[in-house]
Protein backbone atom coordinates (compact mmCIF):
# COMPACT_ATOMS: atom_id res chain seq x y z
CA UNK A 1 0.00 0.00 0.00
CA UNK A 2 1.63 3.28 -1.07
CA UNK A 3 2.26 5.73 1.77
CA UNK A 4 1.20 9.36 1.29
CA UNK A 5 3.75 11.88 2.59
CA UNK A 6 1.86 14.84 3.99
CA UNK A 7 2.81 18.41 4.81
CA UNK A 8 3.87 18.23 8.48
CA UNK A 9 3.06 20.66 11.28
CA UNK A 10 6.58 21.69 12.27
CA UNK A 11 5.41 24.09 14.97
CA UNK A 12 2.29 24.34 17.15
CA UNK A 13 1.16 27.47 15.29
CA UNK A 14 1.85 26.22 11.78
CA UNK A 15 -1.22 25.97 9.53
CA UNK A 16 0.56 26.16 6.19
CA UNK A 17 4.06 26.47 4.86
CA UNK A 18 6.24 26.88 1.81
CA UNK A 19 7.86 23.81 0.29
CA UNK A 20 11.16 25.60 -0.19
CA UNK A 21 13.25 22.78 -1.65
CA UNK A 22 13.07 19.09 -2.45
CA UNK A 23 16.20 17.11 -1.60
CA UNK A 24 14.87 13.92 -3.20
CA UNK A 25 13.34 13.08 -6.58
CA UNK A 26 11.09 10.29 -7.87
CA UNK A 27 12.96 7.01 -7.84
CA UNK A 28 15.19 7.90 -4.89
CA UNK A 29 15.28 5.47 -1.99
CA UNK A 30 14.97 6.93 1.49
CA UNK A 31 15.34 5.57 4.99
CA UNK A 32 13.88 6.81 8.25
CA UNK A 33 15.76 9.94 9.29
CA UNK A 34 16.83 10.97 5.78
CA UNK A 35 16.25 14.65 4.97
CA UNK A 36 13.68 14.84 2.18
CA UNK A 37 12.83 18.54 1.95
CA UNK A 38 13.28 22.00 3.40
CA UNK A 39 10.04 23.59 4.55
CA UNK A 40 9.61 27.25 5.41
CA UNK A 41 7.24 27.63 8.34
CA UNK A 42 5.91 30.74 10.06
CA UNK A 43 9.04 30.73 12.21
CA UNK A 44 12.01 29.37 10.26
CA UNK A 45 13.16 27.14 7.42
CA UNK A 46 13.32 23.60 8.75
CA UNK A 47 14.36 20.19 7.47
CA UNK A 48 11.70 17.51 6.91
CA UNK A 49 12.84 13.98 7.68
CA UNK A 50 11.50 10.70 6.35
CA UNK A 51 9.63 8.60 8.90
CA UNK A 52 9.43 5.40 6.82
CA UNK A 53 11.75 3.76 4.35
CA UNK A 54 10.89 3.17 0.72
CA UNK A 55 11.15 4.72 -2.74
CA UNK A 56 9.84 8.14 -3.70
CA UNK A 57 7.16 7.26 -6.25
CA UNK A 58 6.02 10.76 -7.13
CA UNK A 59 6.14 14.35 -5.97
CA UNK A 60 2.78 16.11 -5.82
CA UNK A 61 3.84 19.61 -4.80
CA UNK A 62 6.65 21.39 -6.60
CA UNK A 63 9.38 23.14 -4.68
CA UNK A 64 8.72 26.84 -4.29
CA UNK A 65 5.00 26.26 -3.73
CA UNK A 66 3.64 28.56 -1.04
CA UNK A 67 0.66 28.21 1.27
CA UNK A 68 0.69 24.40 1.39
CA UNK A 69 -1.81 23.45 4.09
CA UNK A 70 -0.75 21.10 6.87
CA UNK A 71 -1.93 17.59 5.96
CA UNK A 72 -1.76 18.12 2.19
CA UNK A 73 -0.21 15.15 0.37
CA UNK A 74 3.10 16.39 -1.04
CA UNK A 75 4.57 13.09 -2.27
CA UNK A 76 3.95 9.34 -2.46
CA UNK A 77 6.24 6.68 -1.01
CA UNK A 78 6.35 3.14 -2.37
CA UNK A 79 7.23 0.60 0.27
CA UNK A 80 9.72 -2.19 -0.34
CA UNK A 81 8.39 -4.64 -2.92
CA UNK A 82 5.76 -2.26 -4.27
CA UNK A 83 5.71 -1.15 -7.90
CA UNK A 84 6.81 2.47 -8.08
CA UNK A 85 4.67 3.25 -11.13
CA UNK A 86 1.59 1.81 -9.48
CA UNK A 87 2.27 3.84 -6.35
CA UNK A 88 2.59 7.00 -8.46
CA UNK A 89 -0.65 6.18 -10.31
CA UNK A 90 -2.42 5.70 -6.96
CA UNK A 91 -1.54 9.22 -5.91
CA UNK A 92 -4.71 10.99 -7.12
CA UNK A 93 -6.90 8.53 -5.20
CA UNK A 94 -4.85 9.26 -2.11
CA UNK A 95 -5.29 13.02 -2.51
CA UNK A 96 -2.05 13.68 -4.32
CA UNK A 97 -3.37 16.42 -6.56
CA UNK A 98 -3.83 19.93 -5.23
CA UNK A 99 -7.21 20.83 -3.78
CA UNK A 100 -8.04 22.58 -7.06
CA UNK A 101 -9.07 19.16 -8.41
CA UNK A 102 -11.59 18.77 -5.58
CA UNK A 103 -15.24 19.76 -5.91
CA UNK A 104 -15.93 23.42 -6.18
CA UNK A 105 -15.71 26.27 -3.77
CA UNK A 106 -14.66 25.81 -0.18
CA UNK A 107 -15.47 28.58 2.31
CA UNK A 108 -12.13 28.06 4.02
CA UNK A 109 -10.18 29.26 0.98
CA UNK A 110 -8.59 32.66 1.71
CA UNK A 111 -9.16 35.35 -0.88
CA UNK A 112 -6.02 36.38 -2.79
CA UNK A 113 -4.49 39.73 -1.93
CA UNK A 114 -4.62 42.05 -4.89
CA UNK A 115 -2.23 44.84 -5.67
CA UNK A 116 0.84 45.75 -7.75
CA UNK A 117 3.01 42.75 -8.42
CA UNK A 118 0.47 40.35 -6.87
CA UNK A 119 -1.15 38.93 -9.98
CA UNK A 120 0.00 35.43 -9.13
CA UNK A 121 -1.18 35.48 -5.51
CA UNK A 122 -4.33 33.49 -6.19
CA UNK A 123 -2.33 30.55 -7.51
CA UNK A 124 0.33 30.55 -4.81
CA UNK A 125 -1.68 28.44 -2.42
CA UNK A 126 -2.49 24.78 -3.08
CA UNK A 127 -5.79 25.37 -1.33
CA UNK A 128 -7.22 27.12 -4.40
CA UNK A 129 -10.16 25.32 -5.89
CA UNK A 130 -12.87 27.83 -6.60
CA UNK A 131 -14.35 28.96 -9.86
CA UNK A 132 -11.06 30.66 -10.70
CA UNK A 133 -9.45 27.31 -11.58
CA UNK A 134 -8.11 27.21 -15.13
CA UNK A 135 -10.57 25.72 -17.57
CA UNK A 136 -9.94 24.77 -21.19
CA UNK A 137 -12.16 26.21 -23.94
CA UNK A 138 -13.95 22.84 -24.09
CA UNK A 139 -14.86 23.15 -20.45
CA UNK A 140 -12.33 20.56 -19.23
CA UNK A 141 -10.37 21.48 -16.14
CA UNK A 142 -6.68 22.12 -16.65
CA UNK A 143 -4.61 20.47 -13.94
CA UNK A 144 -1.36 22.33 -13.27
CA UNK A 145 0.96 22.72 -10.33
CA UNK A 146 0.81 26.04 -8.42
CA UNK A 147 4.36 26.87 -9.54
CA UNK A 148 3.49 26.15 -13.18
CA UNK A 149 0.43 28.40 -12.96
CA UNK A 150 2.44 31.19 -11.39
CA UNK A 151 5.10 31.03 -14.11
CA UNK A 152 2.39 30.95 -16.77
CA UNK A 153 0.78 34.10 -15.41
CA UNK A 154 4.14 35.86 -15.17
CA UNK A 155 5.00 34.99 -18.76
CA UNK A 156 1.49 35.48 -20.14
CA UNK A 157 1.19 31.87 -21.29
CA UNK A 158 -2.25 30.35 -21.90
CA UNK A 159 -2.28 27.04 -20.02
CA UNK A 160 -4.86 25.68 -22.45
CA UNK A 161 -2.14 25.65 -25.10
CA UNK A 162 0.36 23.71 -22.95
CA UNK A 163 0.62 19.93 -22.96
CA UNK A 164 1.26 18.49 -19.52
CA UNK A 165 3.91 15.80 -19.07
CA UNK A 166 3.25 15.13 -15.40
CA UNK A 167 1.14 12.33 -13.95
CA UNK A 168 -2.34 12.22 -15.54
CA UNK A 169 -1.40 15.04 -17.91
CA UNK A 170 -0.61 17.47 -15.12
CA UNK A 171 1.21 20.62 -16.27
CA UNK A 172 4.47 21.09 -14.37
CA UNK A 173 7.15 23.77 -14.29
CA UNK A 174 9.17 22.33 -17.19
CA UNK A 175 6.11 22.32 -19.48
CA UNK A 176 5.45 26.02 -18.92
CA UNK A 177 9.09 27.02 -19.26
CA UNK A 178 9.24 25.14 -22.56
CA UNK A 179 6.16 26.90 -23.93
CA UNK A 180 6.83 30.11 -25.77
CA UNK A 181 3.48 31.41 -26.99
CA UNK A 182 2.13 34.24 -24.84
CA UNK A 183 -1.56 34.63 -24.22
CA UNK A 184 -3.48 36.97 -26.50
CA UNK A 185 -3.87 40.56 -25.43
CA UNK A 186 -7.02 41.02 -23.43
CA UNK A 187 -6.94 37.49 -21.98
CA UNK A 188 -8.54 37.37 -18.54
CA UNK A 189 -5.34 36.13 -16.93
CA UNK A 190 -3.38 39.31 -17.68
CA UNK A 191 -5.02 42.23 -15.88
CA UNK A 192 -1.95 44.43 -15.73
CA UNK A 193 0.90 42.06 -16.64
CA UNK A 194 3.26 43.61 -14.07
CA UNK A 195 5.84 40.93 -14.79
CA UNK A 196 6.23 41.51 -18.54
CA UNK A 197 9.04 43.96 -17.88
CA UNK A 198 11.71 43.71 -15.16
CA UNK A 199 10.39 44.83 -11.79
CA UNK A 200 13.36 47.16 -11.40
CA UNK A 201 12.07 49.20 -14.33
CA UNK A 202 8.69 49.83 -12.68
CA UNK A 203 7.56 52.92 -10.84
CA UNK A 204 5.13 53.31 -8.00
CA UNK A 205 1.86 54.90 -9.13
CA UNK A 206 1.85 57.46 -6.32
CA UNK A 207 4.57 59.51 -8.03
CA UNK A 208 6.67 62.15 -6.26
CA UNK A 209 9.54 60.82 -4.16
CA UNK A 210 8.11 57.30 -4.42
CA UNK A 211 8.48 56.94 -8.19
CA UNK A 212 12.10 55.76 -8.07
CA UNK A 213 12.89 52.43 -9.76
CA UNK A 214 12.35 49.49 -7.46
CA UNK A 215 12.43 45.72 -7.35
CA UNK A 216 9.50 43.91 -5.71
CA UNK A 217 10.69 41.14 -3.39
CA UNK A 218 8.14 38.64 -2.13
CA UNK A 219 8.10 38.25 1.65
CA UNK A 220 8.97 34.85 3.05
CA UNK A 221 6.84 33.33 5.79
CA UNK A 222 9.25 34.37 8.55
CA UNK A 223 9.24 38.01 7.45
CA UNK A 224 5.44 37.99 7.23
CA UNK A 225 5.18 36.73 10.82
CA UNK A 226 7.74 39.28 12.03
CA UNK A 227 5.77 42.07 10.36
CA UNK A 228 2.46 40.89 11.80
CA UNK A 229 3.70 40.30 15.34
CA UNK A 230 5.62 43.58 15.63
CA UNK A 231 2.68 45.53 14.24
CA UNK A 232 0.40 43.88 16.78
CA UNK A 233 2.91 44.56 19.55
CA UNK A 234 3.11 48.29 18.84
CA UNK A 235 -0.65 48.58 18.35
CA UNK A 236 -1.74 46.62 21.42
CA UNK A 237 1.06 46.94 23.99
CA UNK A 238 1.60 50.26 25.80
CA UNK A 239 5.41 50.44 25.81
CA UNK A 240 7.37 52.29 28.48
CA UNK A 241 11.12 52.82 27.92
CA UNK A 242 13.75 53.12 30.66
CA UNK A 243 17.45 53.72 29.91
CA UNK A 244 20.53 53.38 32.09
CA UNK A 245 24.23 53.90 31.34
CA UNK A 246 26.36 51.00 32.53
CA UNK A 247 30.10 51.12 33.18
CA UNK A 248 31.62 47.94 31.71
CA UNK A 249 35.27 48.08 32.84
CA UNK A 250 34.85 45.57 35.68
CA UNK A 251 32.80 43.21 33.53
CA UNK A 252 35.37 43.32 30.69
CA UNK A 253 38.17 42.62 33.15
CA UNK A 254 36.31 39.64 34.62
CA UNK A 255 35.59 38.32 31.16
CA UNK A 256 39.28 38.39 30.28
CA UNK A 257 40.21 36.53 33.47
CA UNK A 258 37.50 33.91 32.98
CA UNK A 259 38.49 33.32 29.36
CA UNK A 260 42.06 32.60 30.46
CA UNK A 261 40.85 30.00 32.93
CA UNK A 262 38.41 28.47 30.42
CA UNK A 263 40.83 28.38 27.49
CA UNK A 264 41.77 24.75 28.15
CA UNK A 265 38.09 23.81 27.97
CA UNK A 266 37.65 25.47 24.58
CA UNK A 267 35.17 28.01 25.96
CA UNK A 268 35.40 31.71 25.12
CA UNK A 269 32.87 33.97 26.78
CA UNK A 270 31.42 36.89 24.86
CA UNK A 271 30.15 40.09 26.44
CA UNK A 272 26.68 39.01 25.32
CA UNK A 273 26.97 35.80 27.36
CA UNK A 274 27.55 37.86 30.49
CA UNK A 275 24.68 40.19 29.64
CA UNK A 276 22.31 37.22 29.27
CA UNK A 277 23.31 36.06 32.73
CA UNK A 278 23.00 39.60 34.12
CA UNK A 279 19.45 39.98 32.79
CA UNK A 280 18.45 36.59 34.18
CA UNK A 281 19.88 37.41 37.62
CA UNK A 282 18.19 40.82 37.56
CA UNK A 283 14.86 39.09 36.91
CA UNK A 284 15.54 36.88 39.92
CA UNK A 285 16.04 39.98 42.04
CA UNK A 286 12.99 41.75 40.60
CA UNK A 287 10.50 38.94 39.86
CA UNK A 288 7.69 41.44 39.21
CA UNK A 289 9.28 41.95 35.79
CA UNK A 290 9.40 38.24 34.94
CA UNK A 291 5.72 38.20 33.97
CA UNK A 292 3.37 38.37 31.00
CA UNK A 293 -0.01 40.03 30.56
CA UNK A 294 -2.75 37.49 29.77
CA UNK A 295 -6.02 39.40 29.65
CA UNK A 296 -7.61 39.02 33.08
CA UNK A 297 -4.54 37.26 34.46
CA UNK A 298 -0.86 37.97 35.02
CA UNK A 299 1.50 35.03 34.56
CA UNK A 300 4.35 35.09 37.11
CA UNK A 301 7.21 32.90 35.88
CA UNK A 302 9.36 30.85 38.22
CA UNK A 303 12.20 30.50 35.70
CA UNK A 304 14.22 32.98 33.66
CA UNK A 305 14.12 31.87 30.01
CA UNK A 306 15.97 34.49 28.00
CA UNK A 307 15.14 34.87 24.30
CA UNK A 308 18.17 36.25 22.46
CA UNK A 309 17.68 38.08 19.16
CA UNK A 310 19.76 36.57 16.34
CA UNK A 311 19.88 37.84 12.75
CA UNK A 312 19.26 34.94 10.35
CA UNK A 313 19.05 34.99 6.53
CA UNK A 314 15.26 34.56 6.64
CA UNK A 315 14.78 37.26 9.31
CA UNK A 316 15.11 37.86 13.04
CA UNK A 317 14.65 34.85 15.32
CA UNK A 318 15.03 34.47 19.08
CA UNK A 319 16.56 31.20 20.32
CA UNK A 320 16.12 30.68 24.05
CA UNK A 321 18.56 30.10 26.90
CA UNK A 322 16.27 28.33 29.33
CA UNK A 323 16.71 28.72 33.09
CA UNK A 324 19.57 31.16 32.42
CA UNK A 325 19.56 32.42 35.99
CA UNK A 326 20.71 29.03 37.30
CA UNK A 327 23.18 28.18 34.54
CA UNK A 328 26.89 28.90 34.63
CA UNK A 329 28.49 31.30 32.18
CA UNK A 330 30.34 28.52 30.36
CA UNK A 331 27.11 26.61 29.77
CA UNK A 332 25.31 29.75 28.58
CA UNK A 333 28.17 30.49 26.18
CA UNK A 334 28.22 26.96 24.76
CA UNK A 335 24.44 26.85 24.30
CA UNK A 336 24.31 30.32 22.74
CA UNK A 337 26.98 29.52 20.14
CA UNK A 338 25.17 26.32 19.18
CA UNK A 339 21.76 28.01 18.96
CA UNK A 340 23.09 30.99 17.00
CA UNK A 341 24.73 28.65 14.49
CA UNK A 342 21.53 26.66 14.04
CA UNK A 343 19.55 29.90 13.67
CA UNK A 344 21.81 31.15 10.88
CA UNK A 345 21.55 27.76 9.14
CA UNK A 346 17.77 27.70 9.54
CA UNK A 347 17.89 24.49 11.59
CA UNK A 348 16.37 25.55 14.90
CA UNK A 349 13.73 23.20 16.27
CA UNK A 350 10.47 24.69 17.59
CA UNK A 351 11.32 24.06 21.25
CA UNK A 352 14.53 26.05 20.76
CA UNK A 353 12.84 29.33 19.80
CA UNK A 354 9.27 29.14 21.12
CA UNK A 355 8.59 30.46 24.60
CA UNK A 356 10.86 32.65 26.68
CA UNK A 357 9.94 34.96 29.54
CA UNK A 358 12.05 38.01 28.55
CA UNK A 359 14.24 39.02 25.61
CA UNK A 360 17.68 40.53 25.00
CA UNK A 361 18.63 42.36 21.80
CA UNK A 362 22.25 43.46 21.36
CA UNK A 363 23.25 45.74 18.47
CA UNK A 364 26.52 46.84 20.05
CA UNK A 365 28.58 44.87 17.55
CA UNK A 366 27.26 47.19 14.84
CA UNK A 367 28.29 50.32 16.70
CA UNK A 368 24.73 51.29 17.66
CA UNK A 369 24.88 53.48 20.74
CA UNK A 370 21.29 53.17 21.98
CA UNK A 371 17.92 51.97 20.68
CA UNK A 372 14.41 51.03 21.80
CA UNK A 373 13.33 47.46 21.05
CA UNK A 374 9.78 46.26 20.39
CA UNK A 375 8.38 43.80 22.93
CA UNK A 376 7.99 40.23 21.72
CA UNK A 377 4.50 39.17 22.91
CA UNK A 378 3.38 37.51 25.09
CA UNK A 379 6.52 38.58 26.94
CA UNK A 380 6.33 41.81 28.93
CA UNK A 381 9.86 43.15 28.52
CA UNK A 382 12.88 43.26 26.24
CA UNK A 383 16.32 44.71 26.99
CA UNK A 384 18.13 46.56 24.19
CA UNK A 385 21.87 47.06 24.65
CA UNK A 386 24.17 49.23 22.59
CA UNK A 387 27.91 49.41 22.06
CA UNK A 388 30.41 49.81 24.86
CA UNK A 389 32.41 52.97 24.13
CA UNK A 390 34.89 55.28 25.80
CA UNK A 391 33.05 58.15 27.50
CA UNK A 392 33.88 60.82 30.06
CA UNK A 393 32.97 59.43 33.49
CA UNK A 394 33.24 60.63 37.04
CA UNK A 395 35.49 58.14 38.89
CA UNK A 396 36.06 58.64 42.64
CA UNK A 397 35.00 62.28 42.37
CA UNK A 398 37.28 63.08 39.44
CA UNK A 399 36.58 63.20 35.72
CA UNK A 400 38.05 60.24 33.89
CA UNK A 401 37.41 57.91 30.97
CA UNK A 402 35.42 54.70 31.24
CA UNK A 403 33.89 52.09 28.93
CA UNK A 404 30.16 52.75 29.07
CA UNK A 405 27.16 51.03 27.50
CA UNK A 406 23.60 52.34 27.24
CA UNK A 407 20.85 49.78 27.94
CA UNK A 408 17.14 50.44 27.39
CA UNK A 409 14.36 48.28 28.76
CA UNK A 410 11.01 48.21 26.95
CA UNK A 411 8.21 47.21 29.34
CA UNK A 412 4.55 46.31 28.88
CA UNK A 413 2.97 48.95 31.10
CA UNK A 414 -0.14 46.79 31.54
CA UNK A 415 1.94 44.23 33.43
CA UNK A 416 4.93 46.14 34.77
CA UNK A 417 4.84 49.45 36.62
CA UNK A 418 7.49 52.05 35.92
CA UNK A 419 8.97 51.68 39.41
CA UNK A 420 9.37 47.92 38.98
CA UNK A 421 10.96 48.39 35.57
CA UNK A 422 13.36 50.95 37.07
CA UNK A 423 14.33 48.47 39.80
CA UNK A 424 15.10 45.85 37.16
CA UNK A 425 17.30 48.28 35.21
CA UNK A 426 19.12 49.23 38.41
CA UNK A 427 19.65 45.56 39.27
CA UNK A 428 21.02 44.91 35.78
CA UNK A 429 23.35 47.90 36.08
CA UNK A 430 24.67 46.76 39.48
CA UNK A 431 25.30 43.21 38.26
CA UNK A 432 27.28 44.49 35.27
CA UNK A 433 29.31 46.95 37.32
CA UNK A 434 29.89 44.40 40.11
CA UNK A 435 30.10 41.25 37.97
CA UNK A 436 31.21 38.79 40.65
CA UNK A 437 27.47 38.37 41.24
CA UNK A 438 27.35 36.58 37.88
CA UNK A 439 29.68 33.77 38.91
CA UNK A 440 28.36 32.96 42.40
Amino acid sequence: MPTPIKMPALSPTMEEGTLAKWLVKPGDKVEAGDIMAEIETDKATMEFEAVDEGTIASIAVDEGTEGVKVGTVIAMLAEEGEDVDEAAAAAPAEGKTEPEAKPAPTPARPEPVKGPGKAAAASDSPSTGSGRADVAPSGDRIIASPLAKRIAEQKGIDLASVTGTGPNGRIVKADVEGAGSPAKAGASSSPAKPQETPASAGARPSGGDLDAPYEAQKLNNVRKVIARRLTEAKQTIPHIYLTVDVRLDALLKLRGELNKSLEADGVKLSVNDLLIKALARALQRVPKCNVSFQGDELFQYAREDISVAVAAPSGLITPIIRDAGRKGLAQISTEMKELAGKARDGKLQPHEFQGGTASLSNLGMFGTKQFDAVINPPQAMILAVGAGEQRPWVIDGALGVATVMSATGSFDHRAIDGADGAQLMEAFKQLCENPMGLVV
